[in-house]
């Protein structure tokens, strides 16, 4: 393990060192850190099932280097991350938290894995292009940041600030590197509960769109992606923040609009999935509700890996994202600052869909159901300024199959995260 903790090191450290003799903007606005994040997993199932439970604990290494630009009208720069996951505690009957990757055949976790990832980046006036190690954090395509390492991609992505009010994202993407996983493959249809053909395969997902700021108050957001033979997507949302009464409300409006591309060799893929979100803001505390509606043949398609940006997202157990499903929630959220203790935040959520149609688990009228409670705290000051500490608690239940992909479950996560910063 130590090893393979100073090739990563000393190969992201070797990025910067080799160009002191280049244009100073690029060593002397470069920045490094260390993110190391302890991560507690327990998903205990609850009634039949083919596994009792999946629970591991690990300790996360995440080295980030950033360089600066060289000088003149366009500038290059070069980033490098440097990843180490160490297992503390897991089995083989205990597999398949996301922390640890494992022998597909015998269940075995590893007991370390790592990787290391280099971005190539060019920038003249207010764009700027990545080529290499890309993570994408985008309705359409949203890098998972929910475990022990980051989920990223491989290859090229465009970002520019240069039309006034509107931020511009285009990419291709050819891999995905999963989240405990330390190598690039190809990209696939997420198909829990099989809603489709999960082992089709794909090498090129690309997307353009962007987030206009029509206002003070309201952004406009547009986004076209395809991933090559298996299912195109058009998003379009709404923000908009105004005061009202003594407070504020937030009403965040989404809408995809999925089909089947080329071949379609993930199956059918028809879906619609309109939703609305309003949270209203009154000193500490935030008061919401949201409704979600999907129409069309199937549930809503999206990269296999990645985090489905829908109003749903931070549920622990389902994405709500069914063929057919209605789902509702409230949620309410205080900053206990308000009470005297500044960095300590809690929240409160309830998620229930029915309307659910899974021919192969249970048939129609189904439903499912999840209760949220989240509790985190951010050190103010002392030596350990900014480590952080985040419990949640989910409890989640489904009137599906046993052999269905979300299965009734009892959910403990713990993080503690600390960031040290070197320069």
């Amino acid at each position: 393990m130590l090893k393979t903790v100073l090739r990563a090191l000393s190969a992201c450290t070797w990025v910067l060192s080799m160009t002191t003799a280049v244009a100073s903007g690029f060593v002397d606005d470069s920045h490094a850190d260390l993110v190391m994040r302890n991560y507690y997993f327990d998903r205990n199932y609850v009634n039949a099932t083919p596994q009792a439970a999946a629970r591991e604990w690990a300790q996360g290494f995440i080295l980030n280097l950033r360089s600066g630009y060289t000088e003149g009208p366009v500038g290059f720069g070069l980033d490098a991350q440097g990843l180490l996951g160490v297992r503390l505690d897991s089995s083989r009957a205990r597999t398949g938290t996301g922390l640890l990757p494992y022998d597909a055949n015998t269940r075995e976790p590893a007991d370390e894995y790592s990787e290391l990832g280099l971005t190539a980046k060019v920038r003249a006036s207010q764009t700027e292009l990545q080529v290499g190690t890309i993570s994408t954090f985008l309705p359409i395509a949203f890098a998972s940041p929910t475990r022990l390492l980051p989920q990223t991609f491989r290859g090229a992505y465009l970002k520019s600030q240069d039309i006034d009010q509107l931020t511009l994202h285009v990419g291709w993407l050819d891999r995905i590197n999963l989240r405990d996983s330390t190598d690039y493959q190809k990209m696939s249809v997420g198909s829990p509960n099989g809603r489709f053909n999960g082992a089709a395969e794909s090498n090129r997902f690309m997307f353009i769109g962007g987030d206009y700021a029509w206002s003070a108050q309201l952004t406009l957001k547009y986004y076209h992606a395809e991933l090559a033979q298996l299912y195109r997507k058009d998003f379009y949302g709404l923000v908009d923040n105004r005061k009202l009464g003594p407070g504020s409300l937030k009403s965040d409006f989404r809408l995809f609009i999925t089909g089947e591309d080329g071949a379609a060799k993930a199956g059918t893929v028809d879906n619609r999935n309109a939703a609305l979100m309003l949270t209203y803001s009154l000193g500490a505390h935030k008061f919401g509700a949201g409704y979600m509606h999907l129409t069309g043949k199937t549930g809503m398609p999206y990269l296999f890996g990645t985090e489905p940006l829908v109003i749903t997202e931070g549920t622990l157990s389902s994405e709500f994202l069914n063929p057919k499903e209605r789902s509702w929630q409230v949620r309410y959220d205080y900053n206990f600052a308000g009470m005297g203790a500044p960095g300590l935040n809690g929240m409160l959520r309830y998620v229930s869909g029915d309307n659910i149609e899974l021919a192969r688990f249970g048939g129609s009228n189904l439903s499912e159901s999840e209760k949220d409670i989240e509790v985190w705290y951010v050190l103010q000051s002392g030596p350990l300024k900014d480590l952080s500490l985040r419990l949640r608690n989910a409890w989640y239940r489904n009137d599906f199959t046993a052999q269905a992909s979300h299965r009734d479950d009892n959910e403990l996560r713990l993080n503690i995260d600390y960031t040290w910063k070197w320069w």
